[in-house]
């Protein structure tokens, strides 16, 4: 029996109601998917759970597309079409190719994962008529027109010449170095994950001008081997490579490598990371004035009382995603990037206690903002205050603030000059210090 398809947005449910198309269905006879299901579920990724009338299934902030016995999941994000596109190249700082036409026109409607696949498509094509990265190798061959260093030693191993060659050390520059065979790689594992036909033979013709390049087997400490090797020289392989990362790291090889030991079909993908990756690299090229600090440890936060550690554990760190410094060195804002839409979502209580302890961490400010993304035009702030139970008085602030995606995408879209540029700086502000503060141009005040 074929699969039944299942295509829902992130943060979204499916129950087995009467019409329901996964009313009846069950992984009794399946014990492989329902590991796969519990595996899913323990990493926060999809959870499928299994009730008396089928099976219930709740998105999160993964997206892309998963096989488990009777059912195939696509979880397709709320940020749609060519607005997906340019958010994509501006977080990871992928070029801005020419994608296929049809690629264009369809993009509101392919996964998401083919977004990715035919970003890469582009830049390995480009990489490929450009003329792909040479090295020098040092090679011992037997030439008929010497080249390099004539090898002594090698003539009198052989107790002489026998022919009408000289055996030499030589250096030529050759394509096939680890960083184009990691794109060939790349590119045949982007080729083994599309359905799309015309996609899947274009980056086939790529991997077959490529076939004086040896193959390699993608894995973890290639990646690292490829972070020691590359420099000015493979700038241009940048982008691909931080696609075939996302690609790789995403796929369901993942799940061997975990703990729990269990191959999952498919590929999925957190827009969390997307969206804190987006939200940093825009605050730190548009926020003039301060410094951005991602991932900022709030250091004595936390500790152990003295005498009851007997384990002596470290006492916790937070590190909230973002905390914007003044030139002195003082805390001006501390912000979090969540992948939830709060305009139209409620905000889950581990949001709230999170960002609560973040505003009641330091002394001069008493808020902490949460930048989440919305389409919705007139999404606007909302802050949650912190009270003293007893006395009513407030201790500090909880702050949702929308990023207005598409806005975003139009302000990204837009070649660079001083107006445009402006208009970045004003919008980083306002992320920051929201619409009543974004003037400010010295100390903050909260």
């Amino acid at each position: 029996m074929s699969a039944v398809s299942v295509t829902l947005s992130e943060w979204a449910e499916l129950l087995p109601h009467e019409n329901s198309v996964t009313r009846g269905l069950t992984f009794a006879d399946d014990a492989a998917a329902r590991r796969m299901a519990t595996t899913l579920a323990k990493t926060g990724k999809l959870e499928i759970q299994e009730l008396a009338s089928g099976l219930a299934i709740r998105s999160t902030s993964y997206v892309g597309s998963v096989g488990i016995g009777p059912v195939r999941v696509t979880v397709r994000p709320k940020i749609a079409g060519l607005p997906l596109v340019v958010l994509l190249r501006y977080a990871y700082g992928l070029r801005n190719l020419h994608l296929h036409e049809h690629v264009r026109l369809d993009a509101s409607s392919r996964s998401f994962q083919d977004l990715l696949i035919a970003q890469l498509a582009a830049e390995a094509g480009e990489l490929v008529a450009r003329g792909l990265y040479r090295t020098y190798q040092a090679r011992s061959d037997c030439l008929s027109s010497p080249r390099g260093k004539i090898s002594f030693q090698e003539i009198a191993r052989t107790g002489g010449l026998w022919g009408s060659t000289l055996p030499c050390w030589h250096y030529p520059r050759l394509e096939d170095c680890l960083p184009n065979q990691m794109l060939v790689a790349g590119v045949r594992l982007a080729a083994s994950m599309t359905s799309d036909l015309e996609l899947r033979a274009r980056l086939r013709r790529i991997a077959a001008c490529t076939d004086n390049v040896a193959t390699v087997d993608l894995a973890h400490y290639v990646f690292a081997r490829l972070e020691r090797e590359t420099g000015r020289l493979t700038r241009a392989y940048k982008p691909a490579f931080q696609l075939i990362r996302i690609l790789y790291h995403n796929l369901g090889t993942e799940f061997e490598r975990s703990a729990h030991g269990v191959s999952v079909p498919g590929f999925l993908f957190d827009m969390n990371r997307f969206f804190q990756a987006l939200v940093g690299r825009f605050l730190r090229e548009n926020l003039d004035g301060f410094r951005l600090r991602e991932e900022y440890r709030l250091h004595g936060m936390f500790a152990y009382v003295p005498g009851l550690n007997p384990k002596k554990k470290s006492a916790p760190v937070p590190r909230p995603d973002y905390v914007i410094l003044d030139e002195t060195g003082r805390v001006m804002a501390i912000l979090d990037a969540k992948y939830r839409d709060l305009w139209e979502n409620s905000l889950p209580r581990d949001m709230l206690y999170q960002l609560a302890l973040y505003a009641l961490s330091q002394r001069g400010v008493t808020k902490a903002i949460i930048l989440y993304p919305t389409t919705e035009s007139g999404a606007g702030d909302a802050a949650i205050e912190v009270r003293e139970p007893v006395s009513g008085g407030s201790r500090a602030q909880v702050v949702l603030r929308p990023v207005i995606i598409n806005h975003l995408a139009e302000v990204l879209a837009e070649p660079d000059s001083v107006l445009v540029a402006r208009q970045r700086r004003e919008l980083a502000r306002k992320l920051v210090f929201g619409d009543r503060d974004a003037s400010v141009t010295g100390v903050h005040r909260f």
